[in-house]
């Protein structure tokens, strides 16, 4: 019996590594086709990419949808089924701000004379962030994907080009709002569980039984 569940567990393994293989072979076959197999490095950043996103899924997108699937509010298969939804309509919507401060607002690009090191220094930056972030995973560890790439930009660039490449005002504010956000997180989820529970929950509560 338990050999079997080992076989079991083994085949569903492979059949997930399977799948990742199978989309990141799908990255480099749609780049490629898009004009991109003379630029290698567009090739390996587009591959880094889908590796990174493929440890956004694992870990980051699990930060979410746990809460749901753990009350049993979803199921796992329709938590996944809204989270792809919201998750690329976020990076659709709002991302490219986003995008932006990773891109010049941590570092200044133009302290980077070559843009081949520039380049180079980003691709790494992802590297450092998808492999931060496939570790944790492995570990069990729910880590913030924010935090991984914006680490990685800024130890890349500072090794590029110094402790004065980095705009540490921006960096700062970027810290604070790691604390900021889980503080005020809480109070709004204090406020809502309140708010049930003297609304809702009351109204519902069977009347005491009287002798």
């Amino acid at each position: 019996m338990k050999l079997e569940q080992a076989a079991n567990k083994g085949r569903r393994e492979m059949f997930r590594l399977g799948l990742a293989l199978l989309f990141l072979v799908g990255i480099i076959l749609y780049v490629s086709m898009r004009g991109g197999a003379a630029n290698y490095a567009l090739v390996i950043a587009a591959m880094i990419g889908g590796y990174m996103a493929l440890n956004i899924g694992a870990n980051d997108v699990t930060n979410n949808i746990g809460p749901a699937v753990g009350s049993r509010a979803l199921t796992l298969t329709g938590a996944l089924f809204i989270a792809a939804i919201f998750e690329a309509a976020g990076a659709i919507i709002a991302g490219g701000d986003v995008v932006g401060t990773i891109k010049s607002g941590i570092i200044d690009p133009e302290a980077i004379a070559d843009t081949r090191i520039f380049v180079w220094l980003m691709t790494a930056a992802l590297l450092a962030g998808a492999l931060w972030l496939n570790i944790a995973t492995a570990a069990g560890a729910p880590v913030s994907t924010t935090h991984s790439i914006v680490g990685g930009v800024l130890g890349a660039g500072v090794a590029a080009g110094g402790v004065g490449i980095a705009d540490w005002g921006v960096v700062g504010q970027i810290a604070a709002s790691w604390v900021i956000s889980p503080v005020l997180g809480g109070l709004i989820a204090a406020a809502f569980l309140y708010f049930i529970k003297r609304t809702i929950t009351a109204i519902h509560r069977p009347a005491p039984c009287r002798a």
